[in-house]
């Protein structure tokens, strides 16, 4: 039977996966929210607001979709990161590595 605690287990391995997928599922579920839902299902509420001199939905549908994806990547990357560490499959670090092509 396989140790839980063993990284390559397969409940380990399986936990991992399941973890990733609900973090996707989640940051997938704030793109959408942002880019459709704000920049074109309620654009018309939100252009009652004004952002930098903008209607709201319109700087959302242009401008803010893009900054909330660039934050989103950020979010991935470092929440990734944690749980490589947590799950034991973090990359080696390289500095200081010698490599040949």
């Amino acid at each position: 039977m396989a140790d839980s605690s063993d990284p390559n287990s397969g409940n380990s391995h399986a936990a991992y996966w399941r973890a990733n997928i609900k973090v996707l599922l989640i940051l997938v579920g704030v793109w959408f929210f942002a880019s459709f839902g704000m920049g074109i299902i309620a654009v018309d509420f939100l252009d009652e607001f004004a952002f930098m001199g903008f209607p709201f939905g319109f700087w959302m549908a242009q401008q803010g979709s893009i900054v909330v994806f660039l934050i989103i990547i950020a979010i991935y990357a470092i929440v990734m990161n944690r749980m490589d560490k947590r799950h034991g499959v973090e990359e080696d670090d390289v500095e200081g590595q010698d490599f040949e092509i």
